[in-house]
C-alpha cells in the first residue's frame, strides 16, 4: 500500500506539472483544448459539405465527422505525447520516487481525461440539437473510445521505448503515421469501400474503434465485422512489448539523458 501511495503521489505531481506546462503557459489555457477540435471540425464540415450533398450517415456533416475525428484525435494525441514522455520527464528521474512508469501513466491519465471532456462538450450538443440523443447507445460509444485510448497507450508506450532505443524510429513513425487519418474511416464508412480494399481497412485497429463510436451515435448504423477483440489485442500486445523493453533498458535509457 505504501508503494501504491507513493506512485499515486508521483503520478499526481507529474499530472500537475503537465497541466501547468501544457495549458498554463498560453492565454486561455484549457480553452484551446476545446477550441482546436471545434475549429478543425468546422473547417472539415465546411469543405466537405461543399463537395457532397449529404454525409454517409444521417443529415449532419458535423456529427458524422465528429464521431470519426474525436476518437482519432484521442488515439493520435496519446500516441504522440506518450512517445516523448520519457524525454519530457527525464529531469525528474533523479528523484528516487519518480519512475518511467509514473511518467507514462501521468500523461495517459491526464490526456485521456482531457479528451473525454472535450468529446462530451463537442459531441453532446451535436447529438442533442441533431435529434440523435434519444437513440444514443453509450455502450458501443464508450467501448470505441476505450479501444482508441488503449491503442494510444500501447503504441505510445512502445514509441517511448523505440524513440530512445532507435532514434531513427521517431522520423520513420512520423512518415508511417501520416496516412492513418485517411485509412481509419474518419471521412467515410469502411463498409462502403469495395472489396478487397474494405478488408485491408479492417486491418487498421483504429477503424474498429471509430466504427463503435459511430454505432453508438447512430441507432440505424450497423458496422461491419466486430473487430473489438482484434483492436484490443493489438493495443495490449504493443503495451506488453513496450513494458518489457522499458523494464529491461530503463536504467540505461534514463542514464543517457
Amino acid at each position: 500500500m505504501s508503494s501504491l501511495t507513493q506512485a499515486g503521489r508521483s503520478i499526481g505531481a507529474l499530472m500537475l506539472r503537465e497541466m501547468a506546462t501544457t495549458f498554463g503557459r498560453t492565454p486561455g489555457g484549457y480553452f484551446w483544448a476545446v477550441a482546436e477540435p471545434v475549429a478543425a471540425l468546422a473547417l472539415l464540415t465546411t469543405v466537405l459539405s461543399m463537395a457532397f450533398a449529404r454525409p454517409p450517415l444521417g443529415t449532419s456533416f458535423a456529427l458524422f465527422y465528429a464521431t470519426g475525428y474525436l476518437p482519432f484525435m484521442l488515439y493520435t494525441d496519446l500516441a504522440q505525447k506518450l512517445g516523448v514522455a520519457l524525454r519530457y520527464s527525464r529531469p525528474l528521474f533523479g528523484y528516487p520516487r519518480v519512475s518511467w512508469l509514473d511518467a507514462i501513466l501521468a500523461r495517459f491519465v491526464l490526456n485521456t481525461a482531457t479528451h473525454l471532456v472535450v468529446i462530451a462538450l463537442v459531441l453532446g450538443p451535436l447529438l442533442w440539437f441533431g435529434g440523435a440523443s434519444t437513440g444514443l447507445r453509450l455502450g458501443p460509444m464508450l467501448q470505441g473510445l476505450g479501444l482508441a485510448a488503449l491503442l494510444g497507450l500501447g503504441i505510445g508506450a512502445l514509441n517511448a521505448a523505440l524513440f530512445e532505443l532507435a532514434p531513427i524510429w521517431e522520423r520513420a513513425w512520423a512518415i508511417l503515421n501520416r496516412p492513418v487519418f485517411i485509412v481509419s474511416g474518419v471521412m467515410f464508412l469502411p463498409e462502403a469501400v469495395p472489396a478487397p480494399f474494405s478488408d485491408w481497412l479492417m486491418l487498421n485497429p483504429l477503424t474498429h474503434a471509430i466504427a463503435l463510436v459511430r454505432a453508438g451515435s447512430y441507432p440505424a448504423y450497423r458496422a461491419g465485422p466486430d473487430g473489438s477483440l482484434y483492436a484490443a489485442a493489438v493495443g495490449l500486445c504493443c503495451l506488453v512489448v513496450a513494458l518489457a523493453l522499458l523494464n529491461g533498458h530503463a536504467k540505461r535509457l534514463l542514464a543517457e539523458g
